[in-house]
């Protein structure tokens, strides 16, 4: 398989980057610039978040998804609010806590500014029932980082290279962070390569060189979706939501069950099962919907030159 025709319509695009790895490796690499970089994932970050979220419960660390917030933050941080204590960990992961958290994540400039990011997530009143209504919400993302940071006594990062970066052999990765907490919806910088191993590892199902670093059935789990979310949005750059996943069934897409990790502007980790495929592609920011020119080039450049094979 091969970009070479279609290299002036990605620029065009504003692609910046393209891996596909098929089978059992690298089918198409493609890189404006000539070379894999260190880039940022934007909210890719939090498909990361969901994979260090599933290790933890399976270390023990974590009771489990069912697990209500007032297990990990003091009700005094944040001026003895109500509402949100009973809010669970399962329902930060499917961006269902019920903060009133306006669309498109409208708070999130507020949050970083914030001298305390966490105290500012709890501040937002509630605005639904938990589990009711999906809001997306880097505000719920960093209370996830928070609370693995919390019971590992590690940031998201350090967590990360410990039990997922250093076993996928990742070769540099940046996060940032506030209060010693890895920012939870965004921030994470890796290698395009480094990112595709860390989706090559969800289409092995958790397994890596015959190692099992994700429970299988916390990728099944996780990948599932939960809330049809963003499915009817147009264009279609989105889908609906499981654990910090993003799932495009196939009468979506018009192909395949498949789910992704999706970033701000046109960044995607797109896993395909059924072709044994995992897709990045990253872009240049411009316009929100702009990313329907990442999703084109997905399902209608590359997955036809898959099928042709």
């Amino acid at each position: 398989m091969s970009l070479q025709g279609i290299t002036d319509q990605l620029r065009d695009r504003r692609i910046s980057s393209v891996i596909v790895h098929q089978g059992s490796s690298v089918a198409v690499e493609w890189h404006d610039r000539g070379e894999d970089a260190v880039m940022p994932l934007y909210s890719c970050t939090k498909s990361v978040l969901s994979a260090l979220i599933g290790i933890a419960i399976a270390r023990g660390e974590l009771p489990g998804t069912d697990e209500p917030l007032r297990t990990f933050f003091d009700k005094a941080i944040v001026g003895g609010k109500e509402g949100w204590q009973d809010v669970t960990v399962k329902q930060l992961l499917t961006m269902t806590p019920g903060f009133d958290w306006p669309d498109f994540d409208k708070p999130y400039k507020a949050l970083r500014r914030a001298n305390d990011p966490v105290a500012f997530a709890l501040e937002q009143p509630m605005a639904h029932t938990p589990g009711s209504a999906f809001t997306y919400n880097s505000g719920g993302s960093h209370l996830l980082s928070a609370i693995l940071t919390e019971v590992s006594g590690m940031s998201a990062l350090r967590y990360a290279k410990r039990h997922l970066f250093e076993p996928l052999g990742f070769r540099a990765a940046k996060w940032t962070e506030r209060n010693g907490v890895s920012e939870g919806g965004t921030g994470l910088s890796l290698l395009g390569h480094d990112l595709v191993k860390f989706g090559t590892l969800y289409l092995n199902q958790g397994l890596w060189n015959g190692e099992q670093l994700l429970p299988k059935a916390w990728v099944v789990e996780s990948t599932a979706m939960r809330h049809r979310a963003l499915l009817l949005y147009d264009p279609p750059i989105y889908g609906g939501y499981g654990y910090h996943w993003w799932c495009s069934p196939a009468e979506q897409n018009g192909l395949s069950d498949c789910y992704f990790a999706f970033g701000h502007g046109g960044q995607y980790l797109m896993i395909i099962p059924a072709l044994e495929a995992v897709i990045m592609v990253r872009k240049q920011i411009t316009k929100r919907n702009d990313a329907i020119q990442s999703r084109d080039l997905i399902f209608n450049w590359i997955v036809p030159m898959i099928l042709q094979k």
